[in-house]
């Protein structure tokens, strides 16, 4: 078995004729979540992935292997719910409000901009039916958010900032994550001639009439 312990996302800085001639692995997403797992490349060969914790594969990634060849993987086709609005009863607005309600239940989401994707959960087809959505059953590649879940790797395609509300307790190169908000409320200086009224409070946090928090 040839191990591999690097991963180039998107195969990015590699001249195009390598990744060309790289073979490749078909992962469904279940497998490309973990940071070790067994596959058969397209040239027969057993490897053994062994990445850093928490790194998610995405298709379109480069795997280095010990001996320098290189494998793409490629994201497998899988059974997915593709979630569309109803263009007679409803507007796009309706997958934003389906996003929503998806991501408070932790669910898995690929977003798009006419679509969602989610992992087959016929309770959760239900509740969008409901909700005057349209649900089919297809089998497509499936690249959900990275989300809170995305440690280090960040997605490699489109997924780049969506993951600043979730990782002020996790380990990053900067400390300061969280803290800029007070420093900035608390050190910034009006420009010449103007006034600037800053509120400083408690919790980096202004409380307006209709925020619904617990006071």
């Amino acid at each position: 078995m040839i191990q591999a312990s690097k991963l180039i996302p998107q195969g990015k800085g590699l001249a195009p004729i390598l990744v060309k001639r790289a073979t490749t692995i078909e992962l469904d997403w279940d497998v490309r979540q973990k940071s070790r797992f067994a596959a058969t490349d397209s040239a027969g060969r057993e490897l053994g992935i062994f990445l850093p914790r928490g790194t998610l594969v995405r298709g379109g990634d480069v795997l280095v292997a010990e001996d320098g060849s290189m494998v793409r993987v490629i994201a497998a086709p899988q059974p997915v719910l593709v979630i569309t609005h109803s263009t007679q009863h409803g507007t796009p607005f309706d997958l934003t409000r389906a996003a929503y309600h998806l991501g408070n239940r932790h669910v898995p989401i690929e977003l798009q901009p006419d679509h969602l994707k989610i992992e087959p959960d016929h309770v959760l087809a239900d509740m969008l039916r409901a909700m005057h959505l349209i649900v089919t059953e297809q089998n497509l590649p499936f690249e959900p958010e990275g989300g809170a879940y995305a440690a280090g790797h960040g997605g490699g395609h489109h997924h780049g900032g969506h993951d600043h509300g979730h990782d002020h307790g996790h380990d990053h190169d900067h400390d300061h994550s969280h803290d800029h908000s007070h420093a900035a409320a608390n050190t910034a200086a009006p420009g010449p001639g103007r006034t600037v009224s800053i509120p400083v409070v408690a919790q980096g946090h202004v409380h307006g009439p209709h925020c619904n928090h617990d006071h």
